[in-house]
């Protein structure tokens, strides 16, 4: 039984731990260097510097109208529960800018940590074990690197996953009501925090790990009455029912606006059913190839130059074949070393569903390239409604966590230590990191004869880099990669070696591997942690031409040509035309898609100013016409701001009426 008292000082070590890997961007004035933050997500939380603490506690449930972001919308009510999340509103409102955004990152990775953690106790696992498995789930760079991608919403709602498994878990081992309700309660929080994508595999990994316990239960407790079957069954369905009656307030709103969104039912080239079209819903499918970078991590290169600079340590940036990539799917050796004791010495229900969370999470992460994917997007409701089938990777995570811990245990198991089948496992083990000697000799010696016969692959260009330099660079970086993972995969051995031979204490050991895993994926996620200083946009700076639009009505837009962020206009109480946004409203869409300035769309839309830059304007000047005349001219940021001499106010009557029946027709129209 796991006591409260006793797990407080694990869960603080976890803490420690975790404060000190990240200090980086936590202790800094700097901001993390993510489009994603400093062009999206900063400007959603800026306002709660300006409330009032009670305020913070205070939620309005009710829909709203955004009078100033993308033209103005609503999605009818569906984001009003993050105005439950109190901790949320408390990170946001009590720690100072810009590092708020990444303590609320690290409160998450910590609160997944700890969920990992108790998981792994309720199970049955050593708290050293426990402890290594919620430092994977943080750290191993699968999860850890999304916050290079700027990703702060789907790491919040990740986090919540090992909560989700230990409190059902607990209420499969107690049959209590309370803990099924908890679990329908937390799964309610991961869909409050918005990355719907991620509540949705929760909820699809969920429901595969209660169908599968639940069999289990009731094959191996033969004497279990039919009543108390049915009652099983009944605990099983409390936490969808609680869960879907929670999240209707939001579920509910969002499903009606969503179906009118570009991942709607009149989306894709599935119009009239729903889901993406084919090619952007498999878009970021894990390539089989890349499995090596379990491995080998820098294989296919690092992040990729967004934004700014990447660090120096970075030789190639990612080439495999997926379209683009800001984080890796390292997860560290250690994990993938110790994984078969489980299977060996540990070969129960939890390491059986474990390891199926692991193979078929990759499977499912794969995507295009398997027909496991293909028939669940082919046949499985909501499937096809998303993109990316790798974001499943955090349950293959959490699953290697779980059985690392349970790994742990064998090693610290005098019997399991000392019999034959141990020996014999070392003996396996110490074939990896001789298997990566010979692959990084060939690598080595082959490198000109594989460079002709890969040439097509390795000169393939990517947004930043381009060139015939590429080919050698890449190959380089591919050698250079893979002695690195030989020395590392040596190291571990090394370790167990010693430890076999009782050159290693077993209270030690614990704490080697523990800081083997530490370096191992700190190697990796420090090219990630980038930082930047706060750009110039975010400091809240009012310009000129800013000053002068704020003087007029707002009950007109501006249009931002130059490269200033149009939420900076926003921040500052201007409407704007466009913002950008992942997932638009369809009809909005095509009308931004087919939008022109020389036709009447800027007028219906109440279009008034338009801010370019000087050297823009000299170039466009004559295009734009005497529809656009220049009215205030800021002289420090080289800013015209210009006025539409037709624009038509928020109503007007129409002089006549026509009929269409196709939407292009429409948008023909809009445009004469």
């Amino acid at each position: 039984m796991i006591k409260p008292r006793n797990e407080l000082v694990w869960i603080g070590a976890l803490l420690a731990i975790l404060l000190l890997y990240f200090s980086r961007i936590l202790f800094t004035d700097m901001i993390i260097r993510a489009p994603d933050i400093t062009s999206e997500f900063f400007w959603t939380i800026r306002h709660f510097k300006e409330m009032s603490f009670f305020k913070l506690f205070t939620p309005h449930l009710q829909a709203g109208w955004d009078l100033f972001a993308n033209g103005g919308g609503t999605e009818g009510g569906g984001t009003v529960s993050l105005q439950l999340l109190f901790y949320r509103n408390l990170i946001f409102w009590l720690i100072p800018e810009p590092v708020n955004v990444a303590w609320f990152i690290v409160f998450h990775l910590f609160l997944g940590a700890a969920g990992t953690y108790l998981f792994c106790r309720t199970i049955g696992t050593g708290k050293a074990g426990a402890l290594l498995a919620g430092l994977i789930f943080a750290i191993a760079p699968e999860n850890a690197t999304l916050i290079n991608a700027g990703h702060v919403q789907k790491i919040a709602t990740i986090s919540f996953a090992p909560w989700v498994f230990y409190l059902f878990e607990k209420g499969l081992l107690t049959r209590k009501t309370i803990y099924f309700l908890a679990t329908g309660f937390i799964l309610a929080i991961q869909f409050f925090n918005m990355h719907w994508q991620i509540a949705f595999y929760t909820c699809l990994a969920l429901g595969v790990y209660g169908v599968a316990r639940s069999v289990v239960i009731l094959a191996s407790d033969g004497e279990l009455k039919k009543a108390q079957a049915f009652r099983l069954i009944g605990l099983n369905l409390i936490v969808p029912v609680f869960f879907c009656s929670t999240v209707a307030m939001s579920l509910l709103p969002l499903a009606n606006w969503s179906k009118d969104t570009t991942r709607g039912v009149q989306s894709g080239a599935n119009q009239g059913k729903g889901g993406l079209n084919l090619e952007e819903a498999m878009s970021w499918s894990l390539p089989p190839e890349e499995v090596a970078t379990f491995l080998v991590p820098g294989m296919f290169g690092f992040s990729r130059q967004e934004g700014g600079y990447n660090t120096a340590d970075i030789k190639s940036y990612y080439w495999g074949r997926m379209f683009f990539t800001q984080t890796t799917d390292y997860m560290g050796l250690l994990p993938w070393f110790l994984m078969p004791l489980a299977l060996i010495f540990r070969r129960d229900k939890y390491t059986i569903i474990a390891m199926a969370g692991i193979v078929l999470g990759i499977l499912f992460s794969m995507g295009k390239y398997t027909p496991f994917y293909w028939f669940l997007y082919e046949h499985f409701p909501g499937i096809n409604h998303f993109r990316v089938p790798k974001m499943m990777m955090f349950i293959p995570v959490l699953c290697l966590g779980v059985l690392t811990a349970r790994a742990i245990d064998v090693l610290l198991d005098d019997e399991t230590r000392n019999s034959k089948q141990f020996s014999q496992y070392l003996s396996v083990l110490y074939t990896i990191p001789l298997a990566l000697l010979i692959t990084w000799i060939a690598v080595f010696l082959g490198k000109w004869h594989a460079i002709s016969y890969l040439g097509e692959a390795l000169y393939q260009p990517t947004h930043y880099e381009q060139g015939t330099q590429l080919a050698v660079q890449r190959w380089d970086n591919l050698t250079r990669e893979t002695g690195i993972a030989f020395l590392w995969a040596l190291i571990h051995c090394a370790v167990l070696f010693l430890f076999a031979r009782r050159r290693i204490s077993v209270k030690l050991l614990p704490v080697i591997l523990t800081g083997l895993f530490l370096l191992d994926t700190w190697r990796i996620n420090d090219k990630y942690l980038i930082l930047q200083n706060v750009p110039k946009q975010l400091v809240g700076e009012k310009t000129a031409a800013m000053e002068f639009i704020a003087k007029q009505s707002n009950q007109y837009r501006t249009l931002v040509m130059n490269n200033r962020d149009p939420m900076q206009y926003v921040a500052h109480g201007i409407p704007v035309m466009y913002t950008s946004n992942p997932v638009q409203v369809q009809r909005w869409q095509d009308f931004l898609d087919s939008f022109s300035l020389n036709s009447s769309m800027p007028d219906i839309m109440n279009v008034r100013y338009l801010v370019v830059g000087g050297e823009q304007y000299s170039q466009e000047a004559q295009a734009l016409g005497k529809k656009y005349a220049p009215v205030f001219h800021d002289t420090k940021n080289n800013e015209i701001v210009l006025e539409n001499r037709t624009v038509l106010p928020k109503a007007w009557l129409v002089p006549a009426v026509q009929t269409v029946k196709q939407p292009s027709e429409i948008l023909a129209n809009l445009q004469n």
